[in-house]
C-alpha cells in the first residue's frame, strides 16, 4: 500500500486516477480548489477509508502537509481548456509557478517520488512530426495560448532543477488530448462537445474547414500510462503518453454522428487563429516500458457514451 498525494484530484483525470489507486489499495489525498469542478467526481469515494479530501489551493502560503508521510505525488493541479486562457489565465501561470514550487518542496520533504503531467501544449504548433520529447516545440510566449503552454514549459523547469540540485525522484509526462466518460457537463473539449451536441442533435460545430488533426486516448489508457511511469520511469525523464493514430476534426465529427446515431448535421464555425494544426506523440519512450494504446477510437467513443460498457 502507497500514501498518494492527487493534487488536482476533482478533475477529469485526477478522479479516474483516484479510482484506480483506491481500487489498487493505495491510500489517497486529494488536494484540489475546485475552481474548474464542482467535486462531483470525488463523491464515489466519500466512505471509502483510503481516501481523503482537502479543499485547498497549492498557491496559497498557507499550503501544507503537516505531520504527513507520503510515497508518491501525483501533481494535476491546473486549470484547463481553452475557454480558461483568458477567464483563468493568472491562476494557469500561479498553479504553474507557485503551486509546482510548493508542491515539489512537499515532495522534497517527504522524499517523494514526484509524477508530474505537464502537456502536449509545450509544444506549441510543431514543425516536427511526431513530436519527440527532445522537440523543444514552436510556442509563441505572449500569444493567447501562452498562460498553460508556458506555464506548463516553466513547470518542466522547475521539475528538472528539483532532479539536477536536490536529486528528487520526479518524471514528467506529457499528456496528450484524452477523453472517456465522466467530464463535466461544461466540457468544451472536441469529442464531449460533439458528444453533447449528438445526444440533443444539435449541430456539431467544428472549427474551420475542419481538415486540422488531432489524435485521442481513452481515459483509462492514459491511467496506465501514468502508473507504469511511476513505477518504471527513470528520475529526470519526460515521457509522451496519448494516442498516435491521428484523426481529422471532420473524420471525427462523421465519427461521432455514426456511433451514436444523431440526426445532427456539421456546422463549420470560424476557427480561432492561435489554434494548432496537428500534433502527434511519438511514444517510443512510453511503449519501452510496456505500454500499449487497448482502446480505439470507435470503442472509447461507445464507452464514453455509455460508461457501463466498461
Amino acid at each position: 500500500m502507497n500514501h498518494v498525494v492527487v493534487t488536482g484530484g476533482a478533475g477529469f483525470i485526477g478522479s479516474n486516477l483516484c479510482r484506480r489507486l483506491i481500487s489498487n489499495g493505495d491510500k489517497v489525498l486529494v488536494i484540489d480548489n475546485l475552481i474548474t469542478s464542482d467535486g462531483t467526481h470525488l463523491k464515489q469515494f466519500r466512505n471509502n477509508p483510503n481516501f481523503k479530501f482537502i479543499k485547498q489551493d497549492i498557491t496559497t502560503s498557507h499550503f501544507a502537509l503537516r505531520n504527513s508521510k507520503f510515497e508518491i505525488i501525483y501533481h494535476l493541479a491546473c486549470p484547463t481548456g481553452v475557454p480558461n486562457l483568458t477567464k483563468l489565465g493568472e491562476e494557469m501561470l500561479r498553479t504553474c509557478s507557485i503551486g509546482t514550487l510548493s508542491v515539489l518542496e512537499l515532495a522534497r520533504k517527504n522524499q517523494a517520488k514526484l509524477i508530474f503531467t505537464s502537456s502536449s501544449e509545450i509544444y506549441g504548433d510543431p514543425k516536427e512530426f511526431p513530436q519527440m520529447e527532445s522537440y523543444t516545440g514552436n510556442v509563441d510566449p505572449v500569444g493567447a495560448r501562452s498562460p498553460y503552454e508556458e506555464g506548463k514549459r516553466f513547470s518542466e523547469s522547475l521539475i528538472i532543477m528539483y532532479v539536477r540540485k536536490f536529486n528528487l525522484d520526479a518524471r514528467i509526462i506529457r499528456v496528450f488530448n484524452t477523453y472517456g466518460p465522466g467530464t463535466s457537463k461544461n466540457e468544451t473539449r472536441v469529442v464531449s462537445r460533439f458528444l453533447r451536441n449528438a445526444k440533443s442533435n444539435r449541430p456539431l460545430p467544428v472549427e474551420g474547414n475542419g481538415k486540422q488533426t488531432r489524435t485521442f486516448c481513452y481515459v483509462d489508457d492514459l491511467i496506465d500510462a501514468l502508473l507504469l511511469i511511476a513505477e518504471r520511469g527513470k528520475k529526470g525523464e519526460i515521457y509522451n503518453a496519448g494516442g498516435d493514430i491521428e484523426i481529422s476534426i471532420n473524420e471525427l465529427a462523421k465519427l461521432v454522428l455514426f456511433v451514436t446515431g444523431s440526426k445532427s448535421k456539421i456546422k463549420h464555425i470560424p476557427r480561432p487563429g492561435h489554434d494548432h494544426q496537428g500534433r502527434r506523440p511519438d511514444l517510443s519512450k512510453l511503449k519501452s516500458l510496456g505500454w500499449q494504446q487497448t482502446v480505439g477510437i470507435y470503442e472509447g467513443l461507445k464507452l464514453t457514451i455509455d460508461p457501463a460498457l466498461s
